[in-house]
């Protein structure tokens, strides 16, 4: 069914194939890696536990094949210039499979205008020669899921590993060369205190990461930890401690020298995650494995959930697209300062503009002159942003230009 802001369309018409697409240049390229040790209680990402090496080998073997399909001729152009490997845990290939991976993007992609290649990686499954291995293949980046550092709270999330291993793999990272790291923190974990999130943002800050994102915990349907709430067996965090956690992450890591230039992210001058820029600024991005979004130009769409049915269909040299969207000028627009809002930045006029061939002053005449009354945003002749109140009702914000 069409409706004014978006079409999507039925199962049975949503086949994509690559060289139909818009002949458009891509700029990033995700690769989902699902495999993992453990599946934490709340994490609602694609993932599987327990597989073999054989089945790994295997994914590497279609994700390559997957990469094939969009080396065309005609449709998109992929010259991607971040890379980002997320999961699931990518450092759980075996170090043969993920060299192998590494170089056979290279030979199919053309990886030259590359300035930022993330990978994700577990504190616990990262050693000296698998840091190498990804530098000698043009990693550039990595992310640690540290989460906290106290062992209550990781066991609440179901995390397997120690405080002790996130330093030790800090070490290792940057003995293999790394020069740019994130460390990913959780904050509203139930039972946790102030002065436990103050505590666990002062370990960060003592290990000098160039990049640090803080993530309020979310109960996502389904997941062990939202049926443990339902049931009543943990009490959430208060909305007004939660707040205030958020506001001391961002008075702390600012005097620490990790500007907020996202809701949740932090970063030393510079050292902004090139890759998530790319997706908050609508920009074009092309996803490899079970799960992994794409878009392009407006239409949007992920791989199917599921390893064994993304297996057949690569095999069968198709992609398993599901959830696949056009969206219209206006839903583009709408989006991109639902996006573009989450920035310290904010929505300049002119490359608003630019990008969506539309004027914001006049998309929303009202809606803009309101929320600067009330104080949620600051309006001048050059564009919008969120104030510090404005922050703390984001979300709510956000849905107003959809």
């Amino acid at each position: 069914m069409k409706s004014p802001a978006t079409e999507i369309l039925p199962l049975s018409q949503t086949e994509i194939t690559p060289s139909a697409l818009a002949a458009a240049p891509v700029r990033g390229l995700y690769v989902h890696v699902p495999f993992c040790f453990h599946k934490c209680h709340y994490c609602d990402f694609y993932s599987l536990s327990s597989q073999t090496q054989g089945r790994m080998e295997r994914f590497v073997d279609l994700a390559l094949a997957e990469a094939d399909l969009w080396t065309t001729n005609t449709g998109p152009s992929v010259r991607p210039q971040t890379v980002f490997f997320g999961g699931g845990t990518p450092t759980l290939l075996p170090i043969e499979q993920m060299s192998r991976l590494l170089a056979g993007l290279r030979q199919r992609f053309d990886f030259s205008a590359v300035d930022e290649w993330t990978v994700e990686a577990n504190p616990a499954t990262v050693s000296e020669e698998y840091c190498h291995a990804l530098a000698e293949h043009g990693v550039t980046r990595l992310s640690f899921g540290a989460q906290s550092f106290r062992t209550s709270e990781l066991k609440m999330l179901e995390r397997w590993h120690d405080p002790s291993d996130v330093p030790r793999s800090i070490e290792t990272a940057r003995s293999a060369g790394f020069r740019r790291l994130n460390l990913d923190l959780i904050y509203a974990i139930p039972g946790q205190s102030m002065a436990d999130w103050i505590y666990s943002l002062d370990r960060v800050i003592s290990m000098t990461p160039e990049h640090i994102s803080c993530y309020n915990l979310t109960y996502e349907p389904n997941t062990p930890l939202a049926v443990k709430k339902r049931q009543g067996l943990i009490v959430p965090v208060e909305e007004e401690i939660e707040l205030r956690m958020l506001q001391e992450a961002r008075r702390r890591l600012a005097a620490a020298g990790h500007h907020a230039y996202e809701i949740s992210n932090y970063a030393r001058p510079g050292e902004e995650c090139r890759h998530n820029l790319l997706y908050w600024n609508g920009g074009n991005y092309i996803g490899l494995g079970p799960s992994a979004a794409s878009h392009l130009e407006g239409v949007r769409f992920r791989n199917c959930p599921h390893l064994g049915k993304w297996e057949e269909a690569i095999a069968a040299g198709k992609l398993p697209a599901i959830d696949v969207e056009h969206l219209t000028p206006l839903r583009r627009a709408g989006e991109l300062a639902m996006l573009q809002l989450r920035l310290a930045t904010g929505i300049n006029f002119s490359n608003f503009l630019e990008k969506t061939g539309l004027d914001a002053r006049r998309l929303w005449p009202d809606l803009l002159p309101h929320l600067h009354k009330i104080g949620l945003i600051d309006l001048d002749d050059h564009g919008f942003r969120l104030t510090d109140h404005g922050i703390n009702v984001a979300d709510a914000i956000a849905a107003e230009f959809l």
